[in-house]
């Protein structure tokens, strides 16, 4: 091989290795904006999580009935927010004690609100026909307001006192959490 052929060759090999050397900057540049971008997300959304003496976050939803239901609008009221879904099982069997409570308390200043998580909210009807309630349904077909509550299981129970406070989150549902619940629900009334 001339030396022509030689230099050409090398050069174009040193023309590779520094393009591949460019690239591979670039590629872990980018692999190090993602990581740390990732773990920023991840910090952020664990200061976000909810906490127990935090104020409750506020939301607008569609009920069942048709109009719009604030979650603000019951302030001076104790809440138990229900986050349930129609195939969840626990969810279904957890409903009429939750009605239960609901008609013991509700003229002493208390309100449970169920947040239907289907996006279907004809899904949650049908399980409704079957299981009727009194309180309120409200319908989150797009997830915002479970996803402001941090909602990574079926049920979950955000009970809130009076000055709009989360004074306790239930994750799940076992026999005889709704004595726990009524409970609570009375020493937050009498607060």
């Amino acid at each position: 091989m001339s030396s022509f052929h030689l230099a050409r060759h090398f050069s174009s090999n040193v023309a590779d290795r520094i393009s591949m050397i460019k690239i591979q900057g670039k590629i872990m540049g980018n692999f190090i904006k993602v990581f740390v971008a990732g773990t920023l997300l991840s910090a952020a959304g664990s200061l976000l999580a909810l906490e127990v003496n935090q104020p409750a976050p506020d939301f607008t939803l569609k009920s069942r009935a048709g109009n719009n239901l604030r979650l603000d609008e019951y302030k001076g009221e104790v809440v138990l927010l229900n986050f349930w879904a129609s195939w969840c099982g626990p969810c279904r069997k957890e409903m009429p004690y939750l009605d239960d409570i609901q008609q013991k308390y509700s003229d002493l200043g208390f309100t449970v609100l169920g947040v239907n998580v289907d996006k279907d909210s004809k899904k949650a009807d049908l399980i409704l026909k079957d299981i009727p309630v009194s309180f309120p349904v409200l319908f989150d077909p797009d997830g915002k307001v479970s996803e402001m509550y941090d909602v990574n299981a079926m049920p979950i129970t955000v009970i809130i006192d009076k000055d709009g406070k989360i004074r306790d989150i239930h994750k799940g549902y076992k026999a005889g959490y709704e004595k726990k619940y009524a409970k609570q629900v009375k020493a937050l009334i009498l607060e």
